[in-house]
Parts: C-alpha cells; sequence; structure tokens
C-alpha cells in the first residue's frame, strides 16, 4: 500500500487544508515576487503542510522547483553548489520568465559548529538571489537573527479538527473505506493539530479494519512538544504551581535555556513585590544550576526545575490578561555579537597551550591576561614582537592581546617585524641546510671559511636583535646553552 500522505498531497494551494490566510499570504509573496524580491520564510509546527504548500504553489504557477533539505547538505560548499546555482540562474524553457522555486527545508537545522558555514552561507544566497527562494522550518526562533530580518516570514497554525475531519473523510470515500464519523474525529483529536500524522494514523487504523469504529481507533498520549511561548504564557499568566511545573514536561529545552527564556520574559507582566519574589525563585534555580555544573549530578536538574517554574507561577498576584510579545533571550544575541572575540581568544589560547604545554583554560584564564598587562597598547615593542613571533599572531590577534587597533600602523609593522623574525630564527636553526656543502672537504676551503664568517655574522645580528637595549656578556655556558637550543621558544622568551 502506497503512502497516503504522499499519495493525497495537496497538487494545488485551494487543496491546502487549515490555513487559508497563510495560503494567500504565501500565494501573494510569490506573485509579487518581481517587486520585493525577497525571499520567504514558511515556519509551523510539524505535519501542518508546509512544504505541501510550497510545492503546490509552483504548481499552480508552472515553476520548476529545486528541493534541498537542511539536514541532508549542511556545509557551505553544498549550500553554494545546489541552492545557490539554483537562485542565480533560472531555466529559459520551463516557468514564467525563466522562473524557478528554490525550496529549502528544515532550515531551522543551521545551527551550531557542525554546519560548516552553513547558516551563515545561506543568509548570503538569500539576500543575492535571482530567484524565488522559499525557506521551510519548524522553530522559527532557531533561525538566525540576520537571516529572519532578510526574509519576509509567512506562519502556518496547527490545523484545526474541522479542517482535519474532512480530510479523513475524503480519503476514506477514495479508498471505498466504510467509517464512523466519531472515529475520524478521534482520530483528529489525538494528533493535536498535526495533518500528515492523522493521514499516518488512518491509512495504520485501516489496513487493518475492514469498517472504521471508535472501537478500531486506539490511541496513545503523542510525543508533542509544547512551543516556548506556549509555556511562557502558561506559566506567567495562566497555571498554579502544579500546573507550571507539569507545563514544563512538554517544554523542548534544558533547565538551563529555560531559565534564560524565563529570567528574561517575566518583567514583561510581573512587577513589584511579585517581580522580586520571582526572581529570588529564579536565583535558588541558578543555583542549582551551579552544583550540576560542579559536580555532574544532573539529579540536581529537578529542584532547579521546581523554582523556575512552580516558584515563578506561586509569585503571581491577580490575573494577568491581555497579549504579551516574548522574545528569545538577550544572553544568547549578546554571544552572537561577541563569536568573534571569543573564537579569536580561543585560537590564541589553543596555541600558547600547545606551545607552553598546558590546558586552553589556563592558558585562556592566566596565561593570557599576563601577555596583555605586559604589552599593552604595544607599549614595549621588543616584547610585543617576540610575542607576536613566538605564538605566530596576525594583526587581528596582537589587537585582541594589546588592545590596539589591528589597522594601525603600530600592529601592521609588528606582525611584519615578528614575520623577519621567525624568519632570521629558522635559518639559524637549520643546521646548515641553507649552505652549499657540496665542496667541502676535510680542510677549511676558503669557501667554508667564508660560510662560517657569514654564518658567525648572521647569528651575532639575531643576537642582537633578541637583546637590544641590554648590556649583558655572553659567558661560554651561556654559548653552550645557544647551541644546545632546539628552536622550540616559548613563555621563557619574555622573562
Amino acid at each position: 500500500m502506497s503512502d497516503w500522505t504522499e499519495k493525497y498531497r495537496p497538487t494545488t494551494l485551494s487543496e491546502v487544508r487549515g490555513n487559508n490566510k497563510a495560503r494567500d499570504q504565501l500565494k501573494e509573496w510569490a506573485q509579487t515576487w518581481d517587486d520585493h524580491r525577497e525571499a520567504v520564510i514558511v515556519h509551523g509546527s510539524p505535519g501542518v503542510g508546509k512544504t505541501s504548500a510550497a510545492h503546490a504553489l509552483a504548481n499552480d504557477l508552472g515553476w520548476p522547483v529545486m528541493e534541498l533539505n537542511a539536514s541532508d547538505n549542511r556545509k557551505a560548499d553544498v549550500i553554494e553548489r545546489i541552492a545557490g546555482e539554483a537562485a542565480k540562474s533560472g531555466t529559459l524553457t520551463a516557468g514564467g520568465a525563466g522562473r524557478r522555486l528554490v525550496v529549502l527545508d528544515e532550515a531551522d537545522n543551521f545551527h551550531g559548529n557542525a554546519d560548516y558555514g552553513g547558516s551563515r552561507e545561506v543568509t548570503r544566497v538569500v539576500k543575492n538571489a535571482n530567484q524565488p527562494i522559499v525557506l521551510v522550518a519548524n522553530e522559527f526562533y532557531d533561525m538566525s537573527q540576520s537571516l529572519r530580518n532578510a526574509c519576509e516570514t509567512v506562519e502556518f497554525r496547527d490545523v484545526s479538527k474541522r479542517s482535519i475531519v474532512p480530510v479523513l473523510r475524503d480519503i476514506c470515500r477514495r479508498e471505498g473505506i466504510e467509517f464512523e464519523e466519531d472515529a475520524l474525529k478521534k482520530i483528529a483529536d489525538a494528533t493535536s493539530g498535526d495533518l500528515r500524522s492523522a493521514v499516518n494514523d488512518l491509512q495504520a487504523v485501516a489496513e487493518t479494519a475492514e469498517r472504521l469504529t471508535v472501537d478500531d481507533v486506539v490511541t496513545g498520549d503523542r510525543d508533542t512538544t509544547e512551543g516556548i511561548f506556549d509555556f511562557l504564557d502558561a506559566l506567567i499568566k495562566e497555571e498554579d504551581a502544579e500546573g507550571a511545573l507539569r507545563a514544563s514536561y512538554d517544554v523542548d529545552e534544558n533547565p538551563d535555556e529555560m531559565l534564560n527564556w524565563i529570567e528574561d520574559n517575566v518583567p514583561k507582566d510581573y512587577e513589584g513585590a511579585e517581580l522580586a519574589d520571582a526572581y529570588g525563585y529564579l536565583s535558588n534555580a541558578d543555583r542549582w544550576l551551579g552544583r550540576v555544573r560542579a559536580t555532574q549530578n544532573y539529579s540536581y536538574w529537578r529542584y532547579a526545575t521546581d523554582n523556575m517554574t512552580a516558584g515563578v507561577a506561586a509569585s503571581r498576584r491577580g490575573s494577568k490578561g491581555g497579549w504579551t510579545r516574548y522574545g528569545p533571550p538577550s544572553y544568547w544575541s549578546k554571544l552572537g555579537r561577541t563569536k568573534g572575540t571569543r573564537n579569536t581568544r580561543d585560537a590564541i589560547a589553543e596555541r600558547i597551550a600547545e606551545r607552553e604545554g598546558t590546558s586552553v583554560a589556563t592558558a585562556r584564564r592566566e596565561i593570557l591576561p599576563f601577555l596583555s598587562a605586559m604589552t599593552h597598547h604595544c607599549k614595549n615593542r621588543e616584547l610585543t614582537v617576540r610575542m607576536a613571533a613566538v605564538y605566530e599572531l596576525d594583526e587581528t590577534e596582537v589587537s585582541f592581546v594589546t588592545g590596539s587597533g589591528k589597522d594601525t600602523n603600530k600592529v601592521q609593522s609588528i606582525v611584519a617585524d615578528a614575520e623577519e623574525l621567525i624568519a632570521e630564527e629558522t635559518v639559524e636553526h637549520s643546521g646548515g641546510a641553507f649552505f652549499d656543502a657540496g665542496n667541502s672537504s676535510d680542510g677549511n676551503t676558503a669557501a667554508d671559511t667564508a660560510a662560517g664568517d657569514d654564518e658567525t655574522n648572521d647569528q651575532e645580528t639575531l643576537t642582537a636583535a633578541a637583546d637590544a637595549g641590554t648590556d649583558t656578556t655572553t659567558t661560554e655556558s651561556e654559548t653552550a646553552a645557544d647551541d644546545t637550543d632546539d628552536g622550540q621558544s616559548g613563555l621563557s622568551d619574555f622573562m
């Protein structure tokens, strides 16, 4: 038996059920695309018809479709090759004016280090597209803010029971299945607005029953996830302590993330003493989360969750009506703004850790501040040059450590001098690999003597460069130490 969700997938927008307003918005976006030339994000819960609507739209307009699933192809080069090319070039043989529709499904899956720049590349493709693009997403706020700002948005809501039942009834009639109306209503009730799941459930029941009755419909608790905004509304405005705690069980957020959501949005409805009490409970929750991080004992999560849900709900005084615009935690946007700086810091710390034989955390916490204090604003220029040479720092990294502007002549000259110093040390520690020894003999020839003199002069020049401004006398023991130097200079160079 074929998959009924595919067999009865809508072929035109008029067949898309339960989201008439969103369907009309999507059609208007496509028809006026030449005027605004923006991509559109179609978002909503799974199974409400987002991807089907995109394909139905293309069918109505006679546009060929190129579809890319973000879960399967998430690297930036793949997106550039497939979505980028599709967005840049149309077809001359199909579609109005060579138009085609690019559908990027599960677009909210572009986040984290695993994407290798995927989210950034999608944003670039969207902004430069010469073809209409539909990005399909379940979680709108899982997408980057820059990507959301570059697109129009169309929200598909959960399909109501009164819209699901007619679809099931129509499928039964086409398949020649006898049914009780209440059986269809029971399936619709159990799927919580997910039309695709309702069709799947209908097919599963129909395969084992000649006539579909209420008794044939066996439903269990479906694995559903409550949206974070619905949870915030219930926690802050509606539920008592026990109800708020139970509502948190259906939210797909860990306690750390949930705490960030709650603490940023509570002040939008609470004030005065109730806000103070709520923050007291949130403070307790944060202490328990700290114990989890310190001990790795995740049983403490329950106490954190109790405080941030039941405690916050119990702090409410009076009813909270109306609609409130809740938003993602400001902490996340701060992390986004400082991501480049943190990446630079971590790259330097990793280099220091490898060179000095310590952990990255120690390098970041103890050595980096030490270096920053010694080379502040490049005032000790010689030391700054040595630091840049030892750890092979570029302009951005020298600027980060010293606090100077990376585009200043001072920083650029320091990096240039560091590169020269690295080259000199490479020659010094080459063991004569850069000199021609082909004509050497048992006795010292004039060429050997000249080469030796040149090497001596090079070493004297390097020593003078390293010890500029310092009047010291080289002893025989120090010379012997220099002879055994393996070229692995590190933090000791600064002392």
